[in-house]
């Protein structure tokens, strides 16, 4: 699999045919279903980050939190609904660059994420961080290993060759346009300075939507979920929905964690979800200063790329 930037293919997934309404049991396109608990050797959530404050805490006394909370300021004010439907027409088409999915994580060991209050590590490390502890807990879910590896690579669109696009259009927590914006996204004093804040058309609780319409017709903030969304679609990948799902909304902390815009959800929508809570304590929490061994993993990586 490469990630080849040239041809676009912005169709939603199709309806997932093997989801049981009503089950605990989580199945996904191909069979496969999460295991309903973690053996007692598992990963296990750490109580602080590495600046020895709880996770995700914006009002910590650290040395990022000026950087966290300007780089929000930009982002609130400057995504916008046109500003996104934008970038997804420019980035949509896909003619940066060619490259392998192993060449693109390489890329990241020049990314630093100033959205980030938890780490400030090169990205590759973040990845593998996500990959190996989901791999330890989860052995038999190799799409969801693969999921985690690439989850993040589409902040590339960082870099020079890919735009070098600004920070705030590029990381940090995601959220709709075209609504209102709800209180529970980090910073939300700085939404009064976008230009949609004041705008009728997007200002009441569905906006241009429609209750249980799907997340998949919903704006998000642009940025390197949406993006890598999008190469992955346009190279038809054969990950399954939920990884899909997970890419795009991984950074759509509102909803996964304080349970904001569910009203815009679907059924499909709702399964999904259910997957991204698993995701998210190993994207959250396995972020450390223990490094990964890369060339000892790199094979099995590999692996599952072609697979």
């Amino acid at each position: 699999m490469t990630i080849d930037l040239k041809h676009s293919d912005l169709v939603a997934e199709p309806k997932n045919k093997n989801v049981a309404s009503g089950s605990d049991e989580l199945k996904l396109d191909g069979g496969f279903k999460a295991p309903t608990d973690v053996s007692n050797d598992g990963f296990v959530v750490p109580e602080n980050n590495f600046y020895g404050n709880a996770f995700r805490n914006y009002d910590a006394e650290t040395e990022r939190r000026k950087t966290v909370e300007e780089f929000y300021r930009l982002s609130h004010i400057n995504q916008t609904y046109d500003f996104v439907k934008r970038m997804r027409e420019e980035y949509g088409k896909l003619d940066k660059v060619e490259m392998s999915i192993w060449e693109c994580c390489e890329l990241l060991n020049d990314v630093v994420d100033d959205s980030d209050p938890d780490l400030d590590e090169p990205q590759i490390e973040h990845l593998l961080q996500t990959a190996e502890a989901i791999r330890k807990d989860y052995p038999n879910e190799d799409w969801l290993h693969l999921t985690a590896l690439i989850h993040d690579l589409g902040k590339v669109l960082l870099l020079p060759q890919f735009g070098e696009l600004p920070q705030w259009a590029v990381v940090g927590d995601t959220f709709p346009l075209g609504c209102a914006f709800d209180e529970s996204i980090v910073h939300p004093k700085y939404f009064k300075e976008n230009p949609d804040y004041n705008n009728p058309a997007y200002s009441t609780k569905n906006g241009v939507y429609s209750e249980g319409c799907g997340l998949d017709k919903v704006m998000i903030s642009w940025g390197h979920d949406d993006y890598m969304y999008l190469v992955a679609k346009a190279n038809k990948t054969t990950l399954p929905s939920a990884a899909l799902f997970i890419i795009r909304f991984h950074s759509f902390y509102a909803l996964h964690k304080a349970g904001a815009y569910k009203h815009l959800m679907n059924e499909e929508d709702v399964e999904n979800l259910k997957w991204l809570h698993i995701f998210n304590k190993y994207d959250l929490y396995s972020k450390s200063k223990v490094r990964v061994d890369v060339e000892k993993v790199k094979p099995y990586y590999q692996s599952l790329v072609e697979k």
